[in-house]
C-alpha cells in the first residue's frame, strides 16, 4: 500500500492529461477524410476531398497511431497507478487450525 500513497498525488494530473488526449484524438479522427467514402458519401458529402492536400491522410493516421499508443500507455499507468498490486503477506505462524481441517 506504500506505492499507492506514494503516487496518488499523480492521479489527477494523468487523468487530466488522459482527457485532453482524449479530445484531441476525437478531433484528429473527425478530421481525417473517409477511405471509402463511408458515411460522408451516402449522405451527399464530399468524401474524396481533403481541406489539407492530398498527402495529410498519411500524416494524420500516423499522428493518430502515435497519440493512440500515447493515450493507451496513460490509461495502463493510471490503473496501475489507482490499484497497484497487492503485497503478499505470509500467514501468521500461531494460527490454530480450524475444526475438522487435517493436522
Amino acid at each position: 500500500m506504500l506505492f499507492a500513497f506514494e503516487m496518488g498525488w499523480a492521479i489527477i494530473p494523468v487523468t487530466v492529461i488522459l482527457i485532453l488526449l482524449s479530445l484531441f484524438m476525437i478531433l484528429l479522427v473527425l478530421i481525417q477524410r473517409g477511405k471509402g467514402g463511408g458515411l460522408a458519401g451516402a449522405f451527399g458529402g464530399a468524401g474524396g476531398s481533403s481541406a489539407f492536400g492530398s498527402r495529410a491522410g498519411d500524416t494524420f493516421t500516423r499522428v493518430t497511431i502515435i497519440v493512440a499508443a500515447i493515450w493507451l500507455l496513460l490509461v495502463m499507468i493510471l490503473i496501475k497507478i489507482v490499484h497497484p498490486p497487492e503485497q503478499q503477506k505470509a500467514p501468521p505462524a500461531n494460527v490454530a487450525p480450524l475444526e475438522g481441517e487435517n493436522q
